[in-house]
């Protein structure tokens, strides 16, 4: 594997492999920091487009402890603010010797016109482009599915039931698990309101939650992706399709999820957020274990992996 630029590209098996070497890493995690010599000598750029913090921090985090030499680089300040495009960046970062470069991106499919249009020879991770992919999200989401449930090493997410809530139609994290998820053996469904989810079947998250999924993921309302209001106001859109206490209580045993960061009142309660069965701090904690999956597998040997 070169590179990492959807989660359409991965099989059943490639899947798998990456949940169990983060999972063999992420109880690694928990005995030792010390760092791993899988990547030494190596040097892994984060080329972000985009703010971010649980993204970059987790994949800069995630290069260290594998030993890499690492440079972060941001387009504000750098000649990115001056006209310079993204060809010229990647060329100009592999002159300086980046192996690899983790990139997010607004335009959809950026990652991939840096993989395969010969603009670099470095490695690719998809860090998030637009509205497109952000494939390493929904395979920490997946971790964090199979630990949840207890499921072991080796095997998917067969027959569970995942109900994903939101913000469909702007959502990288959304597309990236309505492929994964289902490769893992899930049953997916993808709700929300019209102008967020064309085609739901659903009025409301009461009449979704009525299926008595096994998970809800909820996903962040992105206004900064639209170009005009799409919802009446956030106390209409909290009342329909917000999960509540109230809505916990109506599925106690469905695992919840977030990708972060939380519109607290609006798409998720407190209450939500921090009950028993939810798993918002474990896919932090696991972004760490599957961007250090991802990295060995692209960057080092098989023996050092």
């Amino acid at each position: 594997m070169r590179h990492l630029l959807s989660t359409d590209e991965l099989s059943r098996e490639k899947a798998i492999e990456i949940l169990d070497s983060a999972s063999q890493i992420s109880r690694l995690n928990q005995d030792t920091t010390r760092k791993f010599p899988t990547l030494q000598g190596k040097t892994v750029v984060t080329l972000f487009f985009e703010d971010s913090t649980r993204t970059r921090i987790s994949f800069e985090l995630a290069a260290k402890r594998l030993s890499a030499d690492v440079i972060n680089f941001s387009s504000g300040g750098s000649a990115v603010s001056k006209g310079e495009n993204l060809k010229d960046t990647a060329q100009t970062l592999e002159a300086l010797g980046a192996d690899a470069l983790i990139v997010r991106h607004s335009a959809s499919g950026a990652s991939y016109n840096l993989a395969h249009n010969g603009w670099t020879s470095a490695s690719i991770v998809n860090a998030g482009d637009g509205t497109n992919q952000h494939p390493t999200q929904a395979l920490l989401d997946a971790l964090s599915l199979r630990q949840g449930f207890e499921i072991k090493d080796g095997e998917g997410l067969d027959g569970k039931k995942i109900l994903i809530v939101g913000d469909i139609l702007h959502s990288r994290v959304a597309r990236s698990n309505l492929s994964l998820l289902p490769t893992l053996g899930a049953e997916v469904d993808a709700v929300g309101p019209g102008s967020f989810s064309p085609g739901c079947k659903y009025a409301n998250l009461d009449e979704a939650l009525e299926t008595k999924p096994d998970a809800v993921m909820m996903l962040r309302v992105q206004k900064e992706r639209m170009n005009q209001p799409l919802i009446p106001s956030d106390k209409e859109y909290s009342r329909f399709w917000g999960l509540t206490e109230q809505r916990v209580k109506q599925v106690p045993n469905s695992l919840i999820l977030h990708p972060g960061p939380m519109n607290r009142g609006l798409e998720i309660s407190s209450y939500a957020a921090e009950s028993e069965n939810s798993l918002v701090l474990s896919q932090v904690k696991n972004g760490l274990a599957i961007r250090m999956a991802v990295l060995s597998m692209i960057l080092g040997s098989k023996n050092e992996a």
